[in-house]
């Protein structure tokens, strides 16, 4: 039943994807959403996954191999972190991803990114990683990001699909259409490295409070409204058509 619905879905709201060049001749940046145990890792917490999950582990693999044609291009990349404060709830979900345990950190596949040069790593409470990099003081740690590095074209990838990529999608849409982060001109959301998580409707009927979840149904959705905000969706990534990501 959900894959037909999944598909009567798919033919309602059609999302074209396209092949994305990056131009080697200006500055293209990489931000990594929520790749982190706390979603990510088998058993690892409150909103990971129970059973080993596909669409996850293909969006890690993914991840891992595009986060090091950037890093062995010295190009920037920004890991946003979920953490929260255990007294800080995040509704409708229960705790998760708490500041200094194993849950809010990289999974082991993109750990070796903390000794890198070319990578910022920001811890962030709440969904939206552009209103998490808001500082005390009113600096926004993204903005001067993309600012410092003169970045035109900003590559998108992690968890959730539809929510935390979706909202910093369309918080850095709105701020750039606003003229707040110069130069940058495209925002690609990369396809086959993000990922949401599932929870059929039996599983939600019988947890309360839960809200039914069905994976590929909420990760074309969050694609295509991801696209409807300005961003471009790519299922293929090359530098100057050279090398396939």
């Amino acid at each position: 039943m959900v894959s037909q619905t999944v598909e009567l879905l798919k033919n309602e709201i059609p999302l074209e994807q396209e092949s994305v060049i990056l131009a080697e001749d200006s500055v293209n940046g990489l931000v990594l959403v929520d790749i982190i145990n706390g979603f990510c890792t088998v058993g690892a917490g409150n909103l990971a996954p129970r059973v080993p999950n596909r669409q996850i582990s293909g969006m890690i693999n993914e991840s891992a191999r595009l986060a090091r044609l950037f890093c062995e291009k010295k190009l920037p990349v920004m890991a946003f972190l979920d953490s929260h404060h255990p007294n800080k709830p995040e509704d409708p979900y229960p705790p998760h991803c708490i500041a200094g345990t194993d849950e809010s950190n990289l999974v082991p596949a993109l750990r070796w990114l903390e000794n890198e040069t070319n990578v910022t790593i920001k811890r962030k409470d709440c969904f939206d990683g552009y209103l998490g990099s808001i500082e005390e003081d009113g600096s926004n740690v993204f903005v001067d990001w993309v600012k410092k590095n003169k970045i035109k074209t900003l590559v998108v990838v992690g968890v959730c699909t539809d929510i935390c990529v979706l909202d910093f999608v369309c918080s850095t849409m709105s701020a750039k259409n606003r003229g707040f982060l110069n130069p940058l001109e495209n925002v690609v959301v990369y396809s086959h490295a993000c990922a949401t998580f599932d929870i059929p409707l039996e599983v939600a009927r019988n947890n309360k409070g839960a809200l039914a979840h069905p994976q590929e149904f909420m990760h074309h959705v969050g694609l295509y409204m991801a696209k409807e905000r300005g961003a471009r969706i790519a299922n293929q990534i090359l530098f100057d058509a050279a090398e396939k990501v």
